[in-house]
């Protein structure tokens, strides 16, 4: 087994690899395929798994949970997440729901559906307006004590929301899951675009970059890959030549491959960072797990930013 660097997320004494794998692709697959991919994950030094109740209605949680009895993984080796609040019926009604009910009914729904008993970390989704901070204290008090869940946090959540939903709790949050790649950079550009009026000043975050290094919680970068809203991954995509230039150029020099590179670009970034993979590629996946023969300098870093089509102030 390699041995990728682990981070604490948060605060918290969970420890896992850096990068993780997300699992919302995974009913594409069959249980065999997908327990092959759980074996190659963990041989790669990847030990966190990632899941939601909303993926494919339930049915990523359910071929986790019948792949990870095929692998060879054993539970107390490994970390799993999954994330609760929103509702789908897959037509039109859709909501967010963060009520204790929901949330206690959501939780156990996804444990029988993975046959497990308990949780590592269970992120809110998606802010819900309509939230209680009350509420959910009481059902994450609740999963606590059964056991069900060991720690919480939180998904897409600007930091007045995390504080709303923190104030009421006696536990802390540990992790934010954000959009962020080398093609979706907006929590950065904000950051350095500081007292201008350009498009990237705008800050559409709430300045997150910043306050989850504060407040110490991992930003776990979801999309790792991808440009736009699901537009597709930039890698060896011919609307980015520049960009895939610099990352050819930086693969030869650290003797690796460009998906490494651009998840070493993310792992760069001061603070507690997480890659979230969301590949059912194996061979894929061992590539971005090579991340940490990457050493990016400031100035390399600088270039893969620039090389993505950004500038500086």
């Amino acid at each position: 087994m390699i041995f990728l660097k682990k981070v604490n997320i948060g605060n918290s004494n969970i420890v896992a690899s850096n990068i993780g794998l997300g699992l919302m692709r995974s009913p594409e697959h069959s249980d065999q395929e997908v327990a092959d991919l759980l074996d190659t994950a963990y041989e790669a030094g990847i030990d966190f798994f990632d899941n939601a109740d909303v993926y494919t209605n339930g049915e990523a949680e359910k071929r986790f949970g019948a792949a990870l009895k095929k692998s060879s993984l054993t539970r107390d080796n490994i970390v799993i997440q999954t994330k609760v609040g929103i509702v789908s019926d897959g037509n039109e009604n859709i909501r967010y729901d963060f009520s204790k009910q929901h949330i206690l009914e959501a939780v156990n729904g996804s444990l029988q559906r993975m046959g497990l008993d308990y949780v590592d970390i269970l992120l809110l989704h998606r802010p819900d307006p309509l939230l209680e901070p009350e509420e959910i204290a009481e059902a994450f008090k609740t999963l606590q004590n059964e056991g069900k869940v060991r720690r919480f946090g939180v998904s897409n959540f600007n930091p007045m929301q995390v504080q709303l939903v923190q104030q009421a709790l006696d536990t802390k949050l540990i992790a934010n899951q954000l959009q962020l790649s080398l093609m979706h950079t907006g929590m950065i550009n904000f950051g350095m675009h500081t007292n201008m009026t350009d498009p990237a000043s705008l800050n559409h975050d709430g300045s997150i970059l910043e306050f989850s290094r504060l407040k110490n919680m991992t930003i776990q970068a979801w999309s790792p890959y991808q440009y736009g809203f699901f537009d597709g991954t930039f890698i060896d995509n011919a609307k980015f030549p520049t960009l895939n230039e610099v990352l050819h150029k930086m693969a030869r020099k650290y003797d690796t491959n460009k998906n490494a590179v651009a998840a070493a670009w993310i792992l760069r970034i001061p603070g507690s960072m997480q890659v979230i993979a969301g590949t059912m590629n194996a061979k894929r996946l061992k590539q971005i797990a090579e991340a940490d023969k990457v050493k990016l300098t400031a100035q390399e870093w600088y270039d893969l930013y620039f090389a993505a089509g950004n500038d500086l102030p």
